[in-house]
């Protein structure tokens, strides 16, 4: 049953690569957190696609997982600390069935004593210069080391970090200048003292703002933090979201929000403006800027808010607001440093980075479209408005009346989004049937069908991925591949995530809770492509496999904690499409060509090197052999200096349609005229470009049945 308990709360059913989400500020509520633990704790057991025992292995987990999100590098605990923890070790599944937290308050409330003791220890520590000549190392795989013995070995893991952080400032601040004195003879060089002593004031004055940061963290940011190593325990996919994490998570989704278009950040204890958001309610306005800094906001005519050392998520919280509301904010100007109230009325903005893009390109007389999809949104509050899928058909209804001849789908970093818009896209290149099996825990798979026999491009289709194409973008590229719909080309693999996300909000399994108590990304279905085989830890072998600097990285879902493991199901009753006359040919090709060239040959022994590095996590803190050894990487590194020059003489522009919006939109045309210039430059692209050139079409291509 239990298929029918979670359909009427299916929000929102996604598919995502791993993420982290930053945690969320609450008041510090006993009652509340044990509600949440409580709520967690039976929907998982008897909803998730896995069905897991509480026992003393869950418990181990809950508790290593804990202690590394609040101390990854080990700066705050010792082994000290971890004998006292350790009474819970084996406790928390207990503790937990029994709704009770006392193991996250232990060690909350140290964590919260040592982050006093961590400000004395490195501001004692950068007061006065270290040993440069003393022969010693650093180990920075924090996975690996121990936790200190005592707190006079924490504190001299302290002092290791900061001096690896001044070593390497000093030693940048020496190039540039050496570059500075190669440019100019008069040039006077700082002292190795000299440089010495402002790389620890610039250590310092970055530590005092990465603590300025962390003391404006509450209790709920915290017990997020335990929320999510208790979750995990699960899959490393299921996910508690606290109310404002959930808020952030339904804009990316969506690709739009409500207020005022601006990015803001934080420095030191003011609110300054990053950029304004082409076409949103501050940039028509006008009067705003980048680096203007706000200082006041009101909701219309109401008594102004100081924001001054409020956190930006809170000020955040005060200038966002409802479309058609008034917002007034007293900023400081950057030009002038002049004092202006500014009236902004909210409306909904859309975040362009999100949305389909395209661009037409000419290659030997021909015309050809490249669609780039970012990820696979929709708007969950409102499925009337745009989403993925509906933005696609359109751009390729674009590009069909500019005459291109091919297509090329860019799912390249694409981590997924909607199960929703996967198949409907998948339902654009085919006829009609199955993209891909959806199955429950203990159930039987479900078939996912697109029933619109319309087909919206009939032409030959190039689709690109990398390791990090995931979920969504991998059910897209199963089902084009399982057609033989189309050619996909890029890294070895794509990141292999299989699982299905149902985004449940907690008040709903405890309704009589005044406040808003957060949602639960859980796991709830593994998916499979209709051939039978699970995307999951393998993901999608690209037909054409091209070298990356990731080839030989260890990332992905078969290196996640916890990830669920590979499987298959029988499979669906579907037919391959006969489209192209030399499908195998073109492959065998461009294989070849790729095996020949010398940029890939070079990209591919760059990927190793960097593989190597990778695993080098040992530094002198001797700074004469600390610049050798950084000197010698550096002379390595030249080999690969011009790796990524390249330009295939190819012009990308603008469907007709943009060309109208240019006019009035000059930020959407400098951003394409940015992207237009990457494309040019894109090795991976070119190669795309020439096996959609070389692929034919049977005149009239059928269907092959299985």
């Amino acid at each position: 049953m239990k298929t029918k308990f979670i359909i009427p709360f299916l929000a929102i059913t996604l598919l995502f690569s791993n993420a982290t989400y930053s945690n969320t500020a609450s008041e510090p509520d006993p009652d509340k957190d044990r509600v949440i633990v409580y709520v967690l704790k039976n929907i998982l057991s008897r909803y998730h696609y896995v069905q897991k025992e509480l026992n003393d292995d869950f418990s181990e987990h809950v508790y290593n997982t804990f202690i590394d999100g609040l101390d990854p590098n080990k700066r705050y605990f010792t082994q000290e600390d971890l004998k006292e923890f350790s009474q819970f070790k084996y406790q928390i599944d207990n503790q937990l069935k029994d709704t009770k937290i006392d193991f996250y308050k232990l060690v909350y409330n140290r964590f919260l004593a040592k982050l006093g003791t961590a400000k004395d220890n490195y501001r004692a520590l950068l007061a006065q210069s270290f040993n440069y000549k003393k022969n010693e190392v650093i180990d920075v795989d924090y996975d690996k080391i121990p936790f200190a013995k005592n707190e006079s070995e924490l504190v001299d893991y302290w002092r290791k970090q900061l001096k690896l952080s001044i070593l390497s400032r000093v030693e940048d601040a020496e190039d540039l200048q050496n570059g500075k004195a190669k440019k100019d003879t008069t040039f006077k060089k700082k002292t190795f003292s000299e440089l010495e002593k402002e790389a620890r004031k610039d250590v310092l004055k970055n530590m005092n703002e990465l603590y300025q940061r962390i003391d404006e963290l509450e209790n709920s940011d915290w017990y997020s933090t335990f929320l999510n190593s208790v979750v995990s325990g699960f899959d490393p996919h299921t996910t508690y979201m606290s109310p404002r994490i959930k808020s952030r998570f339904d804009q990316e989704m969506s690709g739009k929000l409500e207020g005022i278009g601006a990015r803001l950040q934080k420095k030191g204890i003011y609110t300054h403006i990053v950029e304004l958001i082409s076409g949103g309610p501050a940039w028509k306005q006008g009067d705003l800027e980048p680096e203007d800094i706000i200082l006041k906001v009101a909701q219309g005519d109401a008594e102004p808010l100081d924001i001054v050392g409020m956190r930006l998520d809170d000020a955040i919280k005060f200038i966002k607001g409802k479309k058609g509301t008034e917002v007034r904010l007293t900023v400081k100007k950057k030009i002038d440093g002049s004092i202006k109230t500014i009236p902004i009325i909210r409306d909904v903005v859309e975040l362009d980075e999100t949305f389909v893009k395209s661009s037409i390109v000419e290659k030997d007389g021909e015309k050809y479209g490249v669609i780039d999809l970012p990820r696979f949104y929709i708007d969950f509050n409102d499925l009337s408005r745009r989403d993925a899928a509906k933005d696609m058909e359109k751009e390729i209804e674009r590009l069909k009346s500019e005459n291109v001849k091919g297509l090329i789908v860019d799912l390249r970093d694409n981590g997924g989004g909607s199960l929703k818009t996967a198949i409907e896209i998948g339902g654009l290149f085919i006829e009609k049937g199955p993209i891909v099996q959806v199955k429950y825990r203990d159930e039987a798979p479900l078939v996912k069908n697109d029933t619109d026999a319309k087909i919206q491009w009939n032409g030959p289709l190039v689709v690109m991925v990398n390791e990090f194409s995931a979920s969504a973008s991998e059910i897209f590229a199963a089902a084009m591949q399982d057609y033989k719909r189309g050619v996909i080309i890029g890294g070895k693999q794509t990141y292999g995530k299989g699982t299905v996300q149902n985004v449940l909000p907690i008040n709903r399994f405890y309704e009589k809770y005044p406040s808003d108590l957060g949602a639960l990304k859980m796991t709830i279905q593994k998916f499979y492509r209709i051939n039978g085989g699970s995307t999951q830890i393998e993901g999608v072998y690209s037909d054409i496999s091209l070298p990356t600097r990731y080839s030989y990285m260890k990332f992905g879902e078969r290196d996640l904690d916890g990830a669920l493991p590979w499987d298959k199901v029988e499979q669906a009753k579907y037919s391959t499409t006969n489209t192209y006359s030399n499908f195998a040919d073109a492959i065998y090709k461009s294989q070849q060509r790729v095996l020949n060239d010398e940029k890939f040959k070079k990209i591919n022994e760059y990927a190793k090197w960097l593989k190597k590095n990778q695993e080098e996590r040992i530094y002198s803190l001797k700074y004469s052999t600390y610049k050798k050894e950084s000197e010698n990487k550096t002379k390595e590194a030249e080999q690969f200096k011009d790796l990524y020059k390249f330009d295939s003489n190819l012009t990308f522009n603008s469907p007709k349609y943009e060309l109208n919006l240019f006019t009035k939109d000059t930020v959407l045309k400098e951003k394409r005229v940015v992207w237009h210039k990457n494309l040019k430059k894109d090795i991976y692209l070119n190669e795309a470009l020439n096996v959609l050139s070389e692929l034919k079409m049977n005149k009239n291509y059928t269907i092959v049945k299985q």
